[in-house]
């Protein structure tokens, strides 16, 4: 049976009470190189998010995880995006907020959690993820996942007026 709990922590659906937790990493400008975000967003904004976050993979092509402990404390998230059901694939990200939380497993365990998931429960065929060049922590965290990497996009992200390479990972389910 397919489940969303691990040894150190557990996956779980956005909830409303998760409001303030979100504004806090939605607005923290340390992740936004990563995250593709360029200006803050509104707790109104993030609420709307919220209400609508129930949406079903197959129709919004995405899904965002809380990972929390089994104490119920949130750690971070964890994004499926353009998942693409005709051709089996989807890409995934993840963000530990609180930086004394990373290097623990969390981030390993949250992860094998979820391509579990993407291939046993949605018969997904691959994952992938795209991580900025000078990213040596998520590099070497996929890498050690089975992720093999498989390209790199030249100039591809944009950050305070400098272009970063971004390296494409992709896992196979065999």
């Amino acid at each position: 049976m397919v489940t969303l709990k691990g040894k150190q922590i557990y996956l779980r659906a956005l909830e409303k009470k998760d409001l303030d937790f979100l504004y806090l990493l939605e607005n923290d400008t340390s992740v936004w190189e990563v995250s593709g975000t360029v200006t803050p967003y509104s707790k109104d904004v993030l609420r709307f998010y919220l209400e609508n976050a129930h949406r079903d993979i197959f129709d919004v092509k995405q899904l965002r995880l809380v990972i929390c402990t089994h104490e119920y404390n949130t750690l971070g998230l964890i994004d499926v995006f353009d998942f693409e059901p005709n051709h089996k694939r989807a890409g995934i990200g993840i963000v530990i907020l609180n930086q004394a939380e990373r290097n623990k497993g969390i981030g390993a365990e949250a992860i094998t959690l979820l391509t579990e998931y993407l291939f046993e429960a949605l018969g997904l065929r691959q994952v992938y993820a795209n991580i900025l060049e000078d990213n040596l922590a998520s590099l070497h965290l996929f890498h050690k996942l089975g992720f093999q990497q498989v390209g790199v996009k030249k100039d591809w992200v944009r950050f305070k007026n400098t272009f970063k390479n971004e390296i494409l990972l992709q896992k196979i389910n065999n």
